[in-house]
């Protein structure tokens, strides 16, 4: 819990948004060959075209060059953070269980790295690297076959209770046949879509896009410009802090059966929402959420030894019952940080500014 005490919002939003690129594109990277076609594919069911997807042939890696987009933050009110903050551009490498992706941009450079569990960020703007594991999935001890087209007209309808999907829309994306799906959850917050966009022939993801509400352009989207496909050598994915630079660990032992050393704030209810879930961070952090899904809060509330330090970061300010916290608004979203009677409270969700706001004064 210590990094996240001394962790400035920047780099923590910036980690985030890291981490949070680096698990979706492990998870989508389904490695396949090119179609190399160019042409928008013919029309085709949204079940078939996932089973098509799901049952391509594999091989051995893919190269591309990509583009970050990032609008979530007004960049030029935070300090650090590089390209994970204002965007940026680079290269991909995917290969059985490993993927790197580098971003330049003239805020700096960035390298995101993993191989099974684990995974690396490093920044050379401040010339530190973060390490940790990514959250594992129970797998089953044999692999299985992909489902079949009627588990998967299944599992599309399930989806369509809780959000409106389209159905696979020919397109192109970096010089491929593509297929593309867009998804609007019901319970999204400031969240409007998501869109992901895969090779018509062999299923490799090319692109994927999140919109906040009102905006007609995405706020994040990785998407690849050019692509290859072949072996990609092990020494790509071999990359390891350069010297001298500091490492911070994201990983902290589960201490949840531990009790906490302070009495967190959890009521029953919070700017209207009922509570869910309380859930021990350790015997100094605790998180509490409200709501249902994008829809609803996140309150951390961990032991602090001071007034909350947000060191590189120019953020409004604002005063919660007479204490001065900080406000970092988002295109999906509010969080809100503030220190009272030695614990420190950070509110987050995806709601207008002033919701979260008087969410924090209810605590």
């Amino acid at each position: 819990m210590r990094f996240l005490r001394t962790t400035s919002t920047a780099r923590l939003l910036a980690l985030v948004i890291g981490v949070t690129v680096l698990a979706a594109a492990t998870a989508a990277i389904a490695l396949a060959a090119t179609s190399g076609g160019g042409q928008k594919p013919p029309p085709k069911p949204l079940a078939q075209a996932v089973r098509d997807a799901l049952t391509a042939p594999k091989v051995d890696g893919v190269t591309a060059r990509i583009k970050f987009t990032n609008h979530l933050v007004d960049s030029s009110a935070l300090v650090g953070g590089g390209p994970l903050l204002s965007g940026g551009s680079g290269r991909l490498w995917a290969s059985a269980g490993h993927l790197r992706l580098e971003l330049q941009s003239t805020a700096g450079d960035v390298q995101l790295v993993t191989g099974g569990k684990r995974f690396l960020v490093y920044e050379s703007q401040n010339n530190t690297a973060y390490t940790g594991t990514l959250p594992q999935r129970q797998s089953p001890p044999h692999r299985q076959s992909p489902p079949s087209l009627g588990q998967i007209a299944k599992g599309i309808a399930h989806a369509r209770q809780h959000a409106t999907v389209s159905g696979a829309i020919p397109t192109t994306v970096a010089g491929q046949s593509a297929y593309e799906v867009r998804v609007t959850p019901q319970h999204g917050g400031l969240v409007s879509s998501a869109r992901l966009a895969w090779d018509a022939t062999h299923g490799v993801p090319l692109k994927i896009a999140i919109y906040a509400r009102g905006n007609s352009s995405p706020v994040l989207s990785l998407s690849a410009t050019r692509i290859s496909f072949g072996k990609v050598p092990a020494s790509v994915f071999d990359i390891t802090p350069p010297k001298g630079a500091r490492v911070e660990s994201l990983t902290s032992k589960s201490q949840s059966m531990q009790p906490l050393s302070f009495t967190p704030s959890t009521p029953a209810t919070l700017a209207g929402m009922p509570r869910r879930q309380v859930k021990h961070l350790g015997s100094d952090a605790v998180l509490v959420t409200y709501g249902q899904g994008l829809d609803g809060l996140a309150v951390i509330e961990k032991k602090s030894g001071g007034q909350a330090r947000l060191g590189g970061v120019s953020l409004p300010t604002v005063s919660i019952d007479g204490v001065t916290g900080q406000e970092l608004p988002t295109a999906l979203g509010t969080a809100v940080r503030f220190t009272r009677g030695g614990v420190e409270y950070t509110v987050l969700g995806s709601k207008p500014a002033g919701t979260v706001i008087a969410a924090a004064r209810a605590l």
